[in-house]
């Protein structure tokens, strides 16, 4: 692979990141629950890890993770089937979980500052079946009077999907088993674990299609800035 940095035809002031995926910050995030509605269930846990680029070979790594255990919002609903699925037990004080707001406001401190630094407009969810993931981050932004959550509200990139076209597997610990990612099946289902895996996983796919020659694509077109 060669050591001069990779270019492209568009907007050369720009950072490599900001590049990649038209000026949106992807943010690997895993969130665990004690149900499947994200109205009425409650957030348990939740952990982002960003993502940063080597300016010369356009490879993505791990940089950043943030985590915290929370507290079952007022009314919350706890499914005795998710908390068996997960092994969360709210009612642990060791947890040393914080209230829903902190947890997404220090989150959301962190992604802009990092965000900032890419020179990148919006963050965007990187998850395993995002929109379970994105739908309880949506909801709990919204019930904590959060005024803008860093996020893209409804555009994700889904790693179940990815790693279904990359590697044909759908469940992570598989996909990450495909692509050689060691993967604890007794570590699993904690925020912290599942984020950090989700994140190899989805630098492993993303740096591959660049290794086989899928980016940069070069083209004289000029830039496209439709919005989504």
């Amino acid at each position: 692979m060669s050591d001069k940095p990779i270019t492209t035809n568009t907007n050369a002031e720009k950072s490599l990141l900001a590049l990649r995926f038209r000026g949106y910050f992807p943010v690997v995030v895993d969130v665990e629950t004690a149900g499947f509605n994200a109205q009425t269930d409650a957030l348990l846990e939740i952990a982002a890890t960003t993502l940063k680029l080597d300016e010369v070979t356009g490879q993505f790594s791990l940089d950043e993770t943030i985590h915290f255990n929370v507290d079952p919002f007022e009314g919350a609903n706890l499914e005795k089937a998710a908390l068996e699925f997960t092994g969360i037990d709210p009612t642990n004080p060791l947890r040393g979980a914080v209230d829903e707001k902190k947890a997404l406001t220090e989150t959301f401190k962190l992604i802009r500052k990092k965000m900032k630094a890419a020179g990148c407009q919006r963050a965007i969810m990187v998850a395993h079946n995002a929109s379970f993931d994105l739908g309880f981050v949506n909801a709990a932004t919204e019930r904590c009077l959060i005024k803008r959550s860093p996020f893209h509200p409804f555009v994700s990139f889904d790693t179940t999907t990815l790693s279904g076209l990359a590697l044909g597997q759908t469940v992570l610990a598989k996909a990450c088993a495909t692509a050689k990612i060691e993967f604890n099946n007794k570590e699993a289902h904690s925020a912290l674990y599942d984020t950090e895996k989700t994140a190899e996983l989805f630098c492993y796919i993303v740096n591959k299609w660049q290794n086989l020659g899928g980016w940069p694509l070069i083209d004289d077109e000029a830039e496209d800035t439709t919005e989504v």
